[in-house]
């Protein structure tokens, strides 16, 4: 079989259409087909009939002008046109690549004001087993956003993840996690703070939700004025202003003595470029300490890579993993030709040249390993739980349920937004990929005759706020250890009375009176797969 491969240079991500595994049919980069001197006349929408969307890419109604700086300043494609294009193209490439392209009504795209109004409606409306929206990873943001974050895993606001206890009064959003570096770092924000006030308008109870959203959601350079309150009852008030810094994927990595044996414990939070040296810094410390057992912290990781997940799933289940699957790819009935497997990884990656090295990654070779989760852990994250489900390495699951996301996609970008739409679904080697609505730890089950199911073995402990991460009094890792100790679950934390978060920064759009700020849902999963090395 062949394998794809999309380019992520220095600026772009290219599609090269091979066999795809996971991919779509547009790409994220400088496809300049048609008249370059544009189109003024509005394309007619005819029910249910579709022209290929590379008739409507890159004409827009506002087209860029200048060089892109993310690209070797290469000219931008955009040609003039109308929304109206914009939105055929939307059309056509959701009927092309979106998994689930016959569950979407066509309705008339001249119906909708904005361009991303009729995004928004281009996805399915059917529900899980659970009543959940099958597709809650439909979204979109500008070109330059994705471009820091995809580049250089910059981002851009105060460096809050906000553990959102209630989005209706009485509201509560605590301070889940503070990146290092960042101004909420500055200001002295901590783990387990909440919020009182925001520009002077009471948090808790105000129906003053513009104010309190523009505050959670700034854009680059905004002053927003915070009261938070600690956990020992004291108020303190912080001026924030939103810049771009660097985020830290790779935190906490240590080793803990415990009841005799060796722990190795890390904090994942996103399956990003920069993050690899830290995952290779991290494992060579366990490799080297030789651990009995690995904690493996994603409580707050919401995906990102999948190469990068089948790399993690190497470095942890060693040369057993190899040449055996981590994911195999579904697509839509258009594109099962396409459909290809994913293999665990041992190979480290030169992610500025994008391709693979002849260097191997560290392994602890481990049958089995301790998984925090939350809410917050989803698509690629989910992807290591599953994959290695699937080679019957033992995954204890320590937290609750995760977020749900048996899907990824590619990002596409048109006129200056990038869109991410569902292309692709995700299965384990023994064809397993049945937890839309999360894997939830509540001891083994089976399903039938793969004996898997979204019920893992492990503890369900809700996160602990009164102690900072990588602690081993924080409730989560107290329990993962005292399992690995006695091989049950401590009840006096699974008995603890707590808030449970109902969602963890992922940027969902609830429509309630407080959303959530837009991060870091850009980080569900998107399948690359760099070059063979030459």
């Amino acid at each position: 079989m062949q394998r794809i491969t999309l380019v992520f240079a220095s600026t772009v991500i290219s599609l090269v259409l091979a066999a795809c595994g996971g991919g779509g049919s547009d790409s994220l980069g400088t496809d300049n087909p048609g008249n370059n001197t544009g189109q003024t006349e509005p394309p007619i929408w005819t029910f249910n009939q579709f022209s290929p969307s590379s008739q409507f890419i890159n004409y827009c109604a506002t087209p860029r002008t200048g060089t892109d700086q993310f690209n070797n300043d290469q000219p931008y494609p955009d040609k003039v046109g109308t929304a109206m294009h914009e939105k055929m193209w939307l059309r056509s490439f959701t009927n092309e690549t979106y998994l689930w392209y016959d569950e979407v009504i066509d309705n008339d795209p001249a119906q909708f004001d904005t361009v991303t109004d009729y995004f928004d409606q281009l996805k399915t409306n059917q529900k899980t087993p659970s009543g959940n929206d099958k597709d809650q990873f439909h979204f979109y943001e500008s070109y330059d956003s994705f471009q820091k974050q995809a580049q250089a895993g910059f981002t851009t606001g105060y460096g809050i993840r906000w553990a959102v206890i209630s989005t209706l009064p009485p509201r509560n959003f605590t301070v889940a996690a503070v990146e290092p570096n960042s101004p909420a770092a500055a200001a002295g924000i901590q783990r387990g703070d909440k919020v009182l006030s925001i520009d002077g308008v009471d948090f808790i109870s105000s129906s003053d939700s513009a104010t309190l959203n523009a505050g959670l959601s700034p854009a680059q350079s905004e002053q927003h004025e915070f009261v938070f309150e600690d956990q020992a009852g004291n108020q303190k008030s912080v001026t924030l202003t939103s810049v771009d810094f660097k985020t830290s994927p790779i935190q906490n990595a240590q080793i803990i003595n415990y009841a005799g044996k060796q722990v190795g414990y890390v904090q994942f939070n996103q399956f990003i470029p920069t993050a690899q040296d830290g995952l290779i810094e991290a494992f060579n410390l366990f490799k080297t300490r030789q651990i009995d057992d690995l904690i493996l912290d994603m409580r707050y990781n919401g995906g990102g890579r999948v190469i990068m997940a089948a790399q993690l799933g190497y470095m942890i289940a060693g040369n057993n993993s190899l040449n055996k699957t981590f994911t195999f790819s579904t697509l839509n009935d258009k594109r099962t030709a396409e459909e290809e497997r994913t293999e665990f990884e041992s190979r480290v990656i030169n992610w500025a040249e994008n391709t693979f090295t002849s260097t191997n990654l560290p392994t602890v070779s481990l049958p089995r390993v301790y998984i925090l989760s939350s809410r917050g852990t989803a698509s690629a994250s989910e992807n290591v739980i599953n994959g290695l489900r699937g080679i019957d390495v033992e995954v204890f699951l320590i937290g609750t349920t995760t977020r749900g996301k048996p899907y990824g996609f590619v990002p596409a970008q048109n006129c200056g937004t990038v869109y991410y739409t569902i292309q692709f679904g995700s299965e384990n080697a023994k064809g397993f990929d049945d937890y839309a609505d999360g894997f939830t730890p509540s001891g083994a089950s089976s399903n039938g005759e793969i004996g898997l199911s979204s019920q893992v073995p492990g503890c369900i402990v809700a996160d602990d706020f009164s102690e900072s991460l990588g602690s081993q009094n924080e409730d989560l890792l107290a329990a993962a250890l005292s399992h690995i100790d006695t091989g049950k679950c401590p009840e006096a934390i699974q008995s603890a009375p707590r808030l449970a978060p109902t969602q963890y920064g992922q940027g969902d759009r609830p429509g309630n009176a407080v959303t959530l700020p837009h991060y870091p849902l850009r980080d569900n999963a998107i399948l690359l797969k760099p070059k063979e090395s030459q």
